[in-house]
């Protein structure tokens, strides 16, 4: 057996390549592909924004998912470890893709948390015929932040909050294969039926075409704004859950002789086809909904937090079978948010065993029972709305995209690409060569450029109106003490020294 594998003989495996690929899709597609790629799309030219879209797709997605699996394949381990035995000057890397998904278990959780109980709202529309409000006062009990923090526990937020991380705790207790693997099997179809019959629902809705006029009509000029470019790179970045230790994490499971990239090709061909499926499903409802409304799509149109908890439970109000709509809709979000949720745990859980050696069962609870108590304690109270907020923002443009440029400036510097390349080479369907190094040094330009333009423009603008205070407090000094911490438990010692190039 070779040194790279030594340290874990008994290292757990997906079954077979499907089990991995309806695993690493379930992680892939999430949130963001129903509640930001619509808006996103419809924001820079619409039907002309598949063209940037595609192109990063194909330039910087999907190289970069080719790159994540080879690490995590090659080396056997959760992105601490891959990354030491890839060069032990890399190991922090690995711990800052580590906390990264450990700070975004901790809010996704509330997330997940909000579209299972609106699932249930949907039955009978509780939100009323004022969702804003409902949302916003009602149901979360939204503080004022201008006048302090105030973490008064909020019922109906912390009861699902709790039985979100419960369930994930379960799960993935069960391990790779009937936990992750097994959930993906039954989540992902479901996901699929459910948003399909979304879909349909929605085209036959009054006005649905309207909405996919607005979403679907080229702006070719737009075409020429780089911010569009910029854009369709940023939705590819973060749809596909790439560079930030997920991916290197579960090819980790993967069987020897598996092929990479054909599996790569599929996982990133899937996401993005439920994109366009989700782009569909939504502007179909928002065309209803502005029609009802007596407005234009551009007045009714949101992304986010907007789209989910204001606009579609106002578009399920005004619709035929309107607890159909609603279970249809929040039903989705729900199946898709925790597949996503089960991969961040699951990259800090497979770290901790890679580091201590320690069982499955031991090391889910000893990850995931402190972050649920962090994660009810934060987000289940008054002030979870604005701090979840200012965290995502910081979490997503600036760690994840600090250290997937970091990753990629160190690798290619040390002239790693090659020999990754070689290895996919080695075992994979689909060749790589000079222009997937070419397509991972012009995407770590175009980080670079992301991430430089969004530190100037919080720096000059600061974030959303929030007090300094407040965007210092969770957005800045979180990113910096994630570094900190990252840096100092790359020092810890490990119970079986892994091998690694110096």
């Amino acid at each position: 057996m070779s040194n790279s594998s030594s340290t874990s003989p008994q290292r757990e495996a997906f079954a077979g390549r499907s089990a991995f690929i309806m695993t690493a899709i379930g992680s892939a597609v999430g949130l963001g592909n129903i509640w930001r790629f619509p808006y996103t799309t419809y924001e820079n030219g619409g039907g002309a924004f598949i063209v940037p879209y595609i192109i990063a797709l194909l330039t910087a997605g999907i190289p970069l998912l080719f790159l994540d699996y080879a690490i995590g394949h090659k080396h056997r381990g959760a992105a601490p470890l891959s990354y030491r035995r890839l060069n032990t000057k890399f190991e922090p890397l690995g711990w800052w893709h580590m906390i990264i998904n450990l700070l975004i278990a901790i809010y996704y959780a509330v997330v997940l948390g909000w579209a299972a109980t609106y699932t249930y709202f949907s039955i009978n529309g509780t939100w009323g015929e004022k969702p804003v409000d409902f949302f916003v006062g009602e149901f979360l009990k939204m503080g004022d932040i201008t006048n302090g923090l105030s973490f008064d526990f909020v019922a109906a937020v912390t009861g699902p909050l709790i039985a979100v991380w419960l369930i994930a705790i379960v799960v993935l207790s069960m391990g790779v294969k009937k936990g992750l693997a097994g959930a993906s099997k039954v989540l992902m179809p479901l996901l699929i039926v459910t948003f399909t019959i979304l879909v349909i629902y929605a085209l036959t809705l009054p006005g649905a075409t309207k909405g996919l006029d607005a979403l679907f009509t080229p702006n070719w000029e737009k075409l020429a704004d780089p911010s569009v470019w910029i854009a369709a790179y940023g939705q590819i970045f973060f749809s596909l859950s790439v560079g930030f230790g997920i991916m290197v994490t579960y090819a980790s499971y993967l069987n020897k002789k598996t092929d990479l990239t054909g599996s790569g090709l599929v996982v990133g061909f899937a996401n993005s086809s439920f994109e366009l499926l989700a782009g569909i499903g939504v502007f179909a409802a928002l065309g209803f909904m502005a029609t009802a409304a007596g407005q234009e799509v551009n007045e009714v149109a949101k992304g986010g937090i907007g789209l989910a908890f204001f606009a579609f439970p106002t578009i399920i109000n005004q619709a035929p079978f309107s607890a159909l709509l609603g279970v249809l809709f929040f039903g989705s979000l729900t199946f898709a948010a925790f597949t996503s949720f089960i991969s961040t745990i699951e990259v800090v859980i497979a770290s901790l065993q890679d580091k201590l050696q320690m069982p499955r069962v031991k090391a889910t609870l000893l990850v995931s029972i402190p972050l649920m108590v962090i994660s009810v304690c934060l987000f289940g109270t008054t002030t979870g709305l604005p701090v979840l907020d200012v965290m995502d923002k910081f979490v997503n443009n600036f760690s994840i995209v600090s250290v997937a440029f970091l990753g990629l400036v160190l690798i290619a510097s040390n002239k790693k690409l090659g020999m990754l390349g070689d290895y996919l080479n080695e075992i994979s369907s689909f060749k790589v060569g000079f222009i997937w190094r070419l397509c991972l040094i012009g995407t770590s330009a175009i980080l670079a450029f992301m991430l430089f333009s969004e530190i100037a423009k919080v720096l000059r603008e600061g974030y959303e109106g929030y007090p300094s205070w407040f965007v210092n407090s969770f957005g800045w000094g979180i990113t910096i003490a994630t570094i900190i911490i990252a840096y100092l438990l790359s020092k810890l010692a490990w119970h079986n020294e892994p091998k690694g190039e110096k």
